[in-house]
C-alpha cells in the first residue's frame, strides 16, 4: 500500500487549522461562571517542541490524554450528540491499544510516525474541546446548534481520516495482525463516514422553533405540551435546571450579539419562553440561587457591610458615544448637514441660538435638518446594556423621530411576557412571602428589558402589589419591589400611574429613609429623581414628609452610587421655583455646598446651587456660607469643562440675586481676576458667556473700577455680543446645567 509522507508544513497547516476551531468554538461557547471550565492553555494546541527528540515521552503524554479522555466521558455522554460522541471515544480507544503496542519499541519507529503522533496530539486536544462543549452547554443552546455542533464532529472524523491514511502502519513489525486489521477497517469506516444528524435530536429543535411560533400568534401552548417538551423530552426537571438554561442562554445574547445564530431576536423569544415555563412548571418555589442570595444579604446587614449587586455609575463613557458640546452620553444622537453627530438637545440649542455652522468643523451648514443616527445609537443602547445603566432615551418621542428600538423585541418575546407578567402578578397578589419576592425580581429585570414590557407591567396592574411589598420584612423582596417600581418609572407613561397610586409616593420615601439596605434607599432616590423629571410632580415630592431630608442625608453619608442618586433627584427638584424654601428648610442646601468638595458629584451640587441662588432666599443662605464660594471658585481653577461652567453660573447667579453685599465679597475672592480670565478665552460657549455676563455684573458694582481695571471690559462686551445674546441688566442670561441622566439599575 502506498502511504503519502506528512510533512512538517502539514503539521502547521493542522495547528491553524486547530486555531480556526478554537475560534469558532470561542465565539459560540460563553459558559456561565458556575460551570466555566478551566480550558487548555494555548501551549496544548501545539505541536509537542520539547517533545521533539523524546518519543517516550511524546507517547506518554499521547496515553495520558487518551485515557484521561476516554475515562471523563465514557458512559457520561451530552444530553444531546449522544452517537457522534459515542463514535469519537470509540476512535480514540483504537489509538490506545496502537499507543500501546509500540510502547517497547519506540526506538525503532520512522519519523513518519512520530510525525503522524504529533498530529494526534493536536486531534486529541480538539477532541477535548468539542466534547467538554457539549458536555458544559445548556441543553437548549446544544439542541439549538444541532447541525453545527454536529458539523465540528464530521470535520473531526475526517481529520482521523486523514491522519490514519497517512499513517505507516506496515512499517510497524511490533503490531499485530489482529491490530492492523482493526485498523484497516477502522480506515475504511473514517472513508465512509458521513455527516450524521440525530434525527430525534433534530425533531426536538423543530418542535422547539413550532412552539416559539404558536407563541408569537398567540397561540401559547398548554402546560401539558411544556411539561412533556421540557421536562419530559429534556430533562429540565426543576427551577434550578431551568434557571441555568436560563442564565447560558443570556450569557450568550449579551457577550455575542452579533455573531450568534439563531439571531438574538430569535434567542430572546426563546429566553422568554423558558422564563413563563419556569413559572408555569414550577411554580415560584425557591431555587438554590434565592436561598444564597437570601442568605448573603441577612449575613451582611448583620455585619453592616451590604454587598453591591448594583453596578457603579461612574463607567467611563467611550469618547465617541459623548456629545461634543454637552461633553455628556448622547440620548438621541443625529447627524447634520456636515456629517458630524450631535446630541439632539444640544445642537438644537445651538441652532436655536443663531448659528449656522457645525460647532465641531466651523463648516456652514447646508440645511438645518436633523438625520437620527441609528447606528451609533444601537451603540450606545447595547454598551449601556452591557455595563447595566439604564438607557432609555426620548421614549415618547420615538415614532415622530423615526426611531425604534435597538434590537426590536419579536412578536414571541412580547406574548411569551405578557404571559410571564400575568403569572408574576397572580404571584404577587396571593402568593407566599418568598414568592412575592420572586415575582418582584421577575419584574424588576423584565421592566429592564424594554419600554413594551414596562409599559404591559403597569398596565396589568403590578403597582399596587409592589407597592405592598415596600413595607416588606423580607430584604429581597424589599429591595425587588422599589427596583422594579424604578424601572417601570423610566417609561413616562407609567410616572402618573405611579404617582395617582395612593400612598405609593410616600411608600418610596419611607423606603429612602428606612430602608433595609443601602441598595434599596438608593434606588428609592434614583425614583424620586426618575419621577420629578415631570415639573408637575416637583413639589408634590418636595412636600412629602421627609424626601428632602432623605434625599440630602444620602448625599452626605451614602455610597459613591448614593450620593449621585440623591444629587440628581435634588437637581431635578431645584428646578421648580416655589421648592427653595424647602430646600433650605430641609438641610438641602448645606448638603449641596458639602458635595462641592466631592468630586464624583459637585458639578450636579454646583448646578442646583445655581438653581437655588436665584431666588432671593437661597441667595441669602448660600451666601453666609463661605464654603460655598470657596467650592466654586475651586471648581472653576480645577474642574472639568462642565464643572466650570456650572460654577461660574452659580457666582453670576448669586451676584445678581445676593445684590451688592454678595458681589463685593465675591470680587475680593483672592485670584479671582484671574480665573475669570481664563475662562473667558478657554472656557465652554456657555461657560464664556456666564463669565462675561459676571464680568460686566462686577464692573457695574460700585468699586469695579478699584478691582476690575486691567479685566479688559471691551473684550468682555465684544465677545458677549458675538453670542448673540446682549445683556442690558441682570436677567439677561439663563442658568444651563450640563447633567448625566442615566441612571444604573439592577
Amino acid at each position: 500500500m502506498f502511504f503519502p509522507t506528512l510533512s512538517h508544513g502539514s503539521v502547521f497547516r493542522r495547528q491553524f487549522s486547530c486555531f480556526s476551531l478554537l475560534k469558532e468554538m470561542a465565539s459560540a461557547a460563553i459558559f456561565s461562571s458556575s460551570r466555566r471550565s478551566r480550558s487548555p492553555t494555548l501551549e496544548a494546541f501545539l505541536a509537542p517542541v520539547d517533545l521533539e527528540n523524546d518519543v517516550v515521552a511524546l507517547l506518554k503524554n499521547l496515553t495520558a490524554v487518551s485515557s484521561d479522555l476516554i475515562s471523563s466521558f465514557s458512559g457520561k455522554h451530552p444530553p444531546f450528540q449522544k452517537k457522534n460522541s459515542r463514535s469519537l471515544l470509540r476512535k480514540i480507544e483504537l489509538f490506545v491499544i496502537l499507543l500501546d503496542s509500540v510502547r517497547d519499541s519506540t526506538s525503532n519507529l520512522p519519523s513518519t510516525v512520530i510525525l503522524c503522533f504529533k498530529e494526534l496530539y493536536l486531534l486529541l486536544f480538539r477532541s477535548k474541546i468539542l466534547l467538554d462543549y457539549c458536555a458544559q452547554s445548556s441543553k437548549l443552546w446544544l439542541l439549538l446548534q444541532n447541525h453545527s455542533v454536529s458539523g465540528h464532529f464530521h470535520d473531526l472524523n475526517q481529520e482521523f481520516s486523514t491522519l490514519l491514511d497517512v499513517i505507516p502502519l506496515n512499517k510497524l513489525d511490533v503490531l499485530s495482525n489482529d491490530v492492523k486489521e482493526v485498523f484497516a477497517l477502522f480506515q475504511q469506516q473514517s472513508r465512509n463516514a458521513k455527516l450524521f444528524i440525530d434525527k430525534h435530536d433534530d425533531a426536538l429543535r423543530l418542535k422547539f422553533f413550532k412552539m416559539l411560533s404558536d407563541i408569537e400568534t398567540g397561540s401559547i401552548p398548554s402546560v401539558q405540551e411544556f411539561r412533556e417538551f421540557f421536562v419530559k423530552r429534556l430533562g429540565i426537571v426543576d427551577a434550578t435546571a431551568c434557571r441555568a438554561e436560563l442564565e447560558f442562554l443570556e450569557d450568550h445574547m449579551l457577550n455575542h450579539e452579533d455573531d450568534i445564530e439563531p439571531s438574538a431576536s430569535v434567542l430572546s423569544g426563546f429566553v422568554a419562553m423558558i422564563r413563563y415555563c419556569r413559572f408555569l412548571l414550577f411554580g415560584f418555589e425557591e431555587d438554590e440561587v434565592e436561598i444564597t442570595r437570601e442568605k448573603k444579604l441577612k449575613s451582611s446587614k448583620k455585619r453592616g457591610l451590604i454587598s453591591h449587586e448594583i453596578s457603579d455609575t461612574f463607567t467611563t463613557i467611550p469618547k465617541d458615544f459623548c456629545c461634543p458640546i454637552s461633553l455628556e452620553l448622547m440620548a438621541d444622537p443625529v447627524i447634520i448637514s456636515s456629517g458630524q453627530t450631535y446630541d439632539r438637545v444640544s445642537i438644537s440649542r445651538w441652532i436655536e441660538d443663531g448659528h449656522c455652522t457645525c460647532p465641531k468643523s466651523g463648516q456652514l451648514l447646508v440645511h438645518k435638518k436633523l438625520i437620527p443616527n441609528k447606528a451609533l445609537r444601537n451603540l450606545i443602547t447595547h454598551w449601556c446594556v452591557t455595563h447595566r445603566i439604564l438607557y432609555s432615551p426620548a421614549e415618547h418621542s420615538d415614532l415622530a423621530a423615526g426611531y425604534f428600538p435597538a434590537a426590536p423585541a419579536s412578536l414571541a418575546t412580547v406574548e411569551a411576557n405578557k404571559a410571564t407578567t400575568c403569572l408574576l402578578i397572580q404571584e404577587l397578589r396571593r402568593g407566599s412571602v418568598s414568592g412575592k419576592a420572586m415575582a418582584a425580581r421577575e419584574i424588576r429585570f423584565l421592566a429592564k428589558t424594554g419600554r413594551e414590557n414596562r409599559a404591559f407591567i403597569a398596565e396589568s396592574g403590578a403597582i399596587p402589589y409592589l407597592k405592598n411589598l415596600l413595607f416588606s420584612q423580607s430584604i429581597v423582596a424589599q429591595e425587588n419591589a422599589v427596583t422594579a417600581i424604578l424601572n417601570l418609572s423610566i417609561y413616562d407613561n407609567n410616572k402618573s400611574l405611579i404617582m395617582e397610586e395612593d400612598e405609593c409616593l410616600r411608600s418610596i420615601i419611607q423606603v429612602l429613609r428606612f430602608g433595609h439596605t443601602i441598595e434599596s434607599r438608593e434606588n428609592a432616590a434614583a425614583t424620586l429623581f426618575s419621577l420629578s423629571a415631570v415639573h408637575d410632580y416637583k413639589k408634590k415630592i418636595a412636600g412629602e414628609n421627609g424626601a428632602i431630608e432623605a434625599l440630602s442625608a444620602l448625599l452626605l453619608e451614602g455610597t459613591p452610587r448614593g450620593k449621585k442618586d440623591a444629587v440628581t433627584a435634588l437637581f431635578n427638584l431645584s428646578t421648580h421655583t416655589e421648592i427653595c424654601t424647602e430646600m433650605i428648610e430641609f438641610g438641602a442646601v448645606r448638603a449641596l455646598i458639602d458635595a462641592l468638595e466631592c468630586e464624583d458629584v459637585a458639578v450636579e451640587a454646583a448646578g442646583a446651587l445655581a438653581l437655588i441662588v436665584r431666588q432671593p432666599a437661597g441667595a441669602a443662605a448660600v451666601g453666609e456660607e463661605d464654603a460655598a464660594v470657596i467650592g466654586l471658585i475651586g471648581m472653576m481653577r480645577c474642574g472639568t469643562p462642565r464643572a466650570k461652567e456650572n460654577a461660574v453660573a452659580a457666582l453670576l447667579e448669586l451676584c445678581r440675586s445676593g445684590g451688592v453685599q454678595a458681589t463685593e465679597r465675591i470680587l475680593k475672592t483672592p485670584a479671582m481676576v484671574g480665573l475669570l480670565q481664563s475662562l473667558l478665552f478657554t472656557g465652554t460657549k456657555r461657560a464664556r458667556r456666564k463669565a462675561a455676563s459676571l464680568a460686566r455684573v462686577f464692573q457695574r458694582c460700585h468699586n469695579a473700577s478699584l478691582h476690575y481695571g486691567g479685566l479688559g471690559v471691551g473684550y468682555v462686551f465684544a465677545g458677549d455680543s458675538a453670542t448673540g445674546n446682549p445683556d442690558s441688566g441682570f436677567s439677561g442670561d439663563t442658568v444651563t446645567v450640563s447633567m448625566s441622566m442615566s441612571v444604573s439599575v439592577s
